[in-house]
């Protein structure tokens, strides 16, 4: 299949050796790329129910039939394991400039097994892989880190991705960063780098793999990209970023405040992309290609963070610190932005965990906990997780594990043992059946249904027939990561021009049914891999708080049997029983 290699290479770091592998191209048709094919050899290359922390866990890594091609949206890698913070699937995603750069090594596929006996950093390029001792930059943190690996390499091309101290000592919710700011961050794929004694990966090359017609494929993006970068969408992703979105749900009502027990955040204004451009010193950032440029360069220019630059915070960012625990100066944000990034650790858990300490404190279930509104409070406790020192060592498996140390599990707000993002499903009620049934635990990219609930598509209370649509979008979305595109490209490319850039890419007639046929199978491999794992519809749910306790003055909950009935249409529509399990598994 064009557009593709059909070469996977396997790393094994115990051995210090490598091996190449062809991909059938009979699997390449049915999977694609990115999630399709992740997952695919996820199932058959991982044993079940070993442990995620394991030299047998595998950290696979993919691209798609659309990367390093002129499409626009495709500026993503994939990465697929078995998380140590639910034991569940795990995938992550992550931009930038690092994912044309892997596939210009000409494999569709690396996967990274073992464990190295000291730590390391590998260099990955056409010729082979070539393996460095990586003692001497041993806990650095991430922008330490990518410098170094990228200066040992010594390419001027070349591209990384590392692990800071958190990935090191294996902090569940550990990320891997690239470009000094991208990461994948959810799900604790950092520490399985860092259980493999693995500091980071370079990647060089200039392998290019062939587009079935190269010419076709070039007008289409070029007339894509002039009737769409002047868009609303790309015009508000280019000026102001997802905190735009902070407006958004505060005025919905469903921006968590106060550890989910609230729907809006007194101050928000202080917190919002207008603060942000009205108040620092702002650049847009773009990933390869990308015509929305939604990244924000920022600088602060005033208080005790004055001259600190990164590229954020990102809407998530600000719902879980700011909304969570209550803080209400975006320059504090930023500050506990910096930190997640250079100790490398998911900011949606650590917002989440911070809140959830807070919550524990004034319950005295801690004595050293932080408070609302503290930024520096919220600091001292991260560092404590990330160095795994005095209570904060509770928290350093995740919010699963500290609830049940604390005997505080009805407190805890976590699907799986991942935490939501910022979009609460008692008011946005298909968001309830996002979180409870996705594959990595609660998660808003694998549908982001959040965006026809607040956009007026479907009303966000309504709960019969909503599953349709809740698919439509799931499939469709799952056919963005085999390719891999950008998520914030969905209202541009319909299942119409999904069909016409497969074609053009790969030379196969897809059909829009194809592709749902395509996308129902990725989604079932998933739920077969959870399911080996030991997961049920019982855990397909909600926290108890979110089933039972309203939000808005008691105007917004979601109930039990709400849930339930998205449950089981969903389950119908999906061609799986009423327990979750697919014909024939």
């Amino acid at each position: 299949m064009t557009g593709m290699f059909g070469k996977l290479l396997v790393v094994d770091l115990t051995e210090s050796n490598i091996t190449e592998q062809n991909i059938d191209d009979s699997v390449l048709k049915q999977y694609l790329g990115g999630k399709g094919l992740g997952s695919h050899l996820l199932l058959k290359m991982l044993p079940p129910g070993i442990d995620p922390l394991s030299p047998q866990n595998k950290l696979i890594f993919t691209t798609g039939p659309a990367t390093d091609t002129v499409l626009a949206p495709a500026s993503r890698y994939g990465v697929f394991s078995k998380s140590p913070l639910t034991g569940a699937y795990a995938e992550s995603y992550s931009g930038g400039h690092v994912a044309p750069m892997m596939k210009r090594t000409g494999y569709d596929a690396i996967v990274i097994t073992g464990k190295a006996s000291k730590p390391c950093f590998i260099h990955i390029a056409p010729e082979g892989v070539n393996f460095y001792d990586a003692s001497g930059i041993w806990g650095q943190d991430c922008y330490q880190a990518e410098e170094a690996v990228l200066q040992a390499v010594g390419l001027k091309n070349a591209q990384a991705m590392v692990i800071g101290p958190a990935g090191e000592r294996q902090i569940a919710f550990a990320c891997i960063s690239n470009n000094r700011w991208r990461c994948a961050g959810r799900a604790g794929l950092g520490a399985v780098m860092g259980s493999k004694n693995l500091k980071g990966i370079v990647f060089s090359g200039s392998k290019r793999a062939p587009v079935a017609d190269e010419a076709g494929l070039a007008a289409w993006s070029r007339a894509f990209a002039n009737e769409n970068k002047d868009s609303p969408g790309a015009v508000s992703y280019r000026t102001r970023g997802t905190p735009a979105v902070v407006t958004a749900t505060n005025k919905a009502n469903c921006f968590p405040t106060r550890y989910w027990s609230q729907g809006t955040l007194e101050g928000w204004e202080k917190i919002s992309a207008d603060y942000m451009l009205e108040n620092m010193e702002v650049k847009s950032r773009a990933c390869y290609r990308c015509f929305f440029a939604c990244g924000k360069q920022v600088k602060v220019l005033k208080g005790r963070h004055q001259g600190l630059v990164i590229e954020g915070p990102e809407y998530e960012t600000i719902y879980s610190f700011g909304g969570l625990c209550c803080i209400t100066e975006m320059e504090e944000i930023v500050y506990l932005n910096d930190l997640c990034d250079r100790w490398g650790i998911d900011t949606i858990t650590a917002g989440n965990l911070a809140a959830f300490a807070i919550e524990a404190g004034l319950r005295g279930r801690l004595k050293e906990a932080p408070r609302y509104g503290d930024a520096e409070s919220v600091a001292v406790f991260l560092q404590s997780v990330v160095e795994e020192k005095g209570e904060g060592a509770l928290f350093s498996k995740g919010i699963r594990e500290a609830a049940k140390a604390l005997e505080l599990e009805d407190l805890a707000i976590h699907v799986k043992g991942m935490e939501p993002a910022g979009y609460d499903p008692r008011v946005l009620k298909g968001m309830g059946l996002a979180y409870a049934t996705s594959d990595r635990g609660a998660c808003h990219l694998r549908t982001t249904f959040y965006k026809p609930e607040m956009s007026g598509a479907i009303d966000p209370a309504q709960i019969a027939r909503k599953a349709s649509l809740f698919i439509d979008y799931e499939d469709r979305l799952n056919i963005y990561d085999c390719l891999i595109f950008c998520r914030f490209y969905r209202d541009l490319i319909f299942w119409e021009e999904l069909v016409t850039v497969l074609h053009l890419l790969t030379g196969e007639r897809y059909s829009a049914a194809d592709l749902h046929q395509m996308a129902g199978r990725i989604q079932t491999l998933t739920r077969l891999f959870n399911l080996r794992e030991g997961f049920t519809r019982a855990d397909d749910t909600l926290p108890p708080r979110m089933l039972t306790e309203p939000i808005n003055d008691g105007k917004n909950l979601i109930r039990p049997e709400e849930l339930e009935q998205l449950l089981s249409e969903y389950y119908l529509l999906r061609g799986w029983d009423q327990e979750g399990v697919p014909p024939n598994s």
